[in-house]
């Protein structure tokens, strides 16, 4: 996998698009010059957990002995089960902070933009090659830039596409990441088959 596959899957996951929703429900009551700062604040610290995961997750799966076939049939089942979600949304809870109250960490940066699976994935990139990190820096910088671009103008995306254009963009996105987890499960097994022969 190289650089731009690697982000634009990263990206997939990080799903900016479903999440200004979010994001503007939870910064809607913010003053509009403190809200940028929130999000340049929450950006920063979903960035530097996703590269602490990216560096230290070839430790943690050392630690627990698991093999490159497992990480990346796990991974592949992970992205797909994001995947359903994002193609078959269920009914959105609405989430909002109290008035007044500031989004800290949660849950803009966990688990909104560096959520669960993209971390899993970020630890699954670490072990698959570990002379390529600064590859995958690359790739994790490139997807979170283009995703702090969406988010940090939020409000000019949801004007000129609308509720019903970020609906039929988030479906879009999960369809491809549908094939890209499909294709990783294939992988995983074709190189599980090959390591037993």
């Amino acid at each position: 996998m190289d650089i731009f596959s690697a982000a634009v899957m990263l990206f997939l996951i990080m799903d900016p698009m479903g999440n200004l929703p979010v994001f503007s429900s939870f910064l809607r009551h913010i003053e509009k010059k403190r809200r940028r700062v929130i999000l340049i604040r929450e950006l920063l610290i979903a960035l530097a957990i996703m590269l602490l995961f990216l560096f230290t997750g070839e430790s943690i799966l050392n630690f627990l002995k698991l093999q490159r076939e497992s990480i990346s049939i796990a991974g592949s089942i992970i992205l797909f089960l994001i995947s359903l979600k994002m193609i078959f949304p269920t009914q959105e809870q609405e989430k909002q902070s109290a008035a007044g109250e500031e989004p800290f960490i949660v849950p803009l940066a966990i688990p909104l933009l560096a959520g669960p699976s993209l971390l899993a994935t970020l630890i699954l990139f670490a072990h698959q090659d570990t002379s390529r990190m600064l590859d995958w820096s690359l790739a994790v910088i490139l997807a979170w830039a283009v995703s702090a671009i969406i988010l940090m103008f939020g409000e000019v995306f949801e004007r000129l596409i609308g509720d019903r254009g970020l609906k039929a963009i988030e479906r879009l996105m999960g369809m491809i990441l549908l094939m890209l987890a499909v294709q990783m499960f294939l992988n995983g097994i074709q190189s599980y088959l090959l390591h037993i022969k």
